[in-house]
This record gives structure tokens, C-alpha cells and sequence, in this order.
């Protein structure tokens, strides 16, 4: 739904969640959906939607191959993926366990997503980032590339787990190759796997071959732009449009819809959370 669509479903979600809002709540934890409504209608379209942000500064031509609206949630989806996301004393958000290899990991019937990238592409801060209405949650993040060398699991209420996967390329771990294939190709409840592309450089060649093993194992995977507050303008137009011709026409398996997202604006972080409760059937 565009952002006009938000605007007329505001009042009555907004009346609702203001009842829950936090007045002193750290601006870490980042702005929930009510603040979100509240901001002025291009700030708010910036947070909801970044990618329909983006084509307003794109020439009209260039707007043909991206996929803005493929995944269209209505404010009732926002708000209902927030509840999933919020810890609750009826909706515990926790960390479960570290794996360094499959059989090693917990066995769970909750779906299951998993995030994985290149080392140093903001993958811990973005995870930390959608567990930000959690603030008992630890996400390790580091300022070293490779910090995360273990599989992570982390319990979303009754809902769904996450798989925080280690880096791929610079200090990847040693079995990282065995730890992950096995993970992604014999793990029965991944429902999704997000690959995660760092908007400064684009698909770098591990990028590539990480998507070349989601397409071989034929994995539902979605691409992630993270980082997109540090790029230009002009530098992020021409890595999103150079990204997307790239899904268009050599994948098979990924959806077709970018999902850009910063962690320092919380840009993009609410679509993703509720693309996440739908791919998981929450």
C-alpha cells in the first residue's frame, strides 16, 4: 500500500498504538510504527518505503525494471509484524543457542529465516536493529570484520526463529563452507534466506557465489541492501538499479523486490520486519 494508503488507515491505527507508545524510551531502540505516522508524509515514506523514496529521484525510464509495490503491506501488516518483534511477558524474544554445525543446532518446528552476508556488511547491526523493541536481547556487534563465527539462533516469541549466519570472506570460519551448505541445504524449516549486499560496493564476488549456492540448492532467498545512509545519493541510484538488473535477469530464486534498509535511520527496518512475519506465516 502506497503511502497515501497509510495515511488513511493512521488515525485509527495510531489512536490504538499510542496506548503502547514509550515516552522515554532510548532513541536506540528506534522509532515505532505510531512515531513513524506521525512524521511528515516524505520522512514517513522514507522509513516505510525507501525503495518508493528512491525512484523519485530516478528518471522515468530507469523506473521500469524496479519492483516498488511486489510486496504491498497494509498498516494492519505493520503493525500486527511490530507486535512480533516487541518483547512482551507473553512474547519472549531470546537468544537460544550457538552452532558450529548442524547437528549441533536446536531442533525447532517454528519457521525459520536466516541472514547471511559478507563479512563487515552490517549483518549483526541489522539483526539488532529488527530486535530493537527487545532491548534484553544481546546481538554481538563488533567493529572487527568476522566477528560472528558460529550460527545463532534467536526465538521470536512462538512465532519464528532468525539464524544469524557467520561472514562470509574476510576471517570467515574455517568450516565455514560445510556450516553453512549443510545449514541452507538440509535445514527442512528455513522458509527464507536473507542475503545481505552492501549498497557502498554492490554483489562483490563472494556475493556472487554465496548466490550462485542459494540458486543451485534452489533456496527462496531475498537480497538486502544494508548500509544505504552512507552512499550518495547518486552512488546508491546506481548500485540499486545496477542490483535489481541483476536479479531480473540472473536469478531465478531470489525475489524480485530489493529491500534497502540503514541501521542508523531505521530506514527500511519496518518493511523488512513484516516481510519477514509474512514469509514465516506469522
Amino acid at each position: 500500500m502506497a503511502a497515501l494508503g497509510l495515511r488513511r488507515g493512521m488515525q485509527r491505527l495510531l489512536n490504538v498504538s499510542l496506548l503502547r507508545a514509550h515516552p522515554s524510551r532510548p532513541s536506540s531502540t528506534g522509532p515505532t510504527f505510531a512515531e513513524v505516522l506521525r512524521l511528515p508524509q516524505k520522512q514517513m515514506t522514507k522509513l516505510l518505503f525507501p525503495l518508493q523514496e528512491l525512484e523519485q529521484h530516478l528518471a522515468p525510464d530507469a523506473r521500469l525494471d524496479l519492483h516498488l509495490k511486489l510486496y504491498d503491506p497494509s498498516p494492519e501488516d505493520f503493525e500486527r509484524a511490530e507486535g512480533f518483534f516487541t518483547a512482551t511477558a507473553k512474547n519472549h524474544i531470546e537468544y537460544l543457542s550457538s552452532a558450529v554445525r548442524l547437528d549441533h543446532a536446536p531442533t525447532l518446528a517454528r519457521p525459520e529465516v536466516c541472514f547471511i552476508g559478507r563479512s563487515n556488511v552490517g549483518k549483526s547491526s541489522l539483526i539488532k536493529a529488527l530486535f530493537s523493541l527487545a532491548p534484553d536481547v544481546e546481538v554481538r556487534v563488533s567493529k572487527r570484520p568476522g566477528h560472528t563465527k558460529k550460527m545463532n539462533f534467536f526465538k521470536v516469541g512462538k512465532h519464528f526463529t532468525l539464524v544469524d549466519m557467520p561472514g562470509y570472506g574476510y576471517r570467515a570460519p574455517e568450516d565455514f563452507v560445510d556450516m553453512v551448505e549443510t545449514y541452507l541445504k538440509e535445514r527442512r524449516n528455513l522458509k527464507r534466506t536473507f542475503l545481505l549486499v552492501d549498497s557502498v560496493v554492490g554483489i562483490t564476488k563472494t556475493d556472487q557465489i554465496a548466490i550462485e549456492m542459494c540458486e543451485e540448492f534452489a533456496l527462496p532467498y531475498v537480497m538486502v541492501l544494508t548500509k544505504t545512509d552512507k552512499p550518495s545519493m547518486g552512488r546508491l541510484l546506481k548500485q540499486v538499479i545496477e542490483i535489481q538488473k541483476f536479479v531480473n535477469t540472473q536469478t531465478q530464486g531470489c525475489f524480485p523486490q530489493l529491500f534497502p534498509v540503514s541501521v542508523m535511520t531505521y530506514s527500511g527496518i519496518h518493511l523488512l520486519r513484516c516481510f519477514i512475519a509474512n514469509v514465516t506465516k506469522s
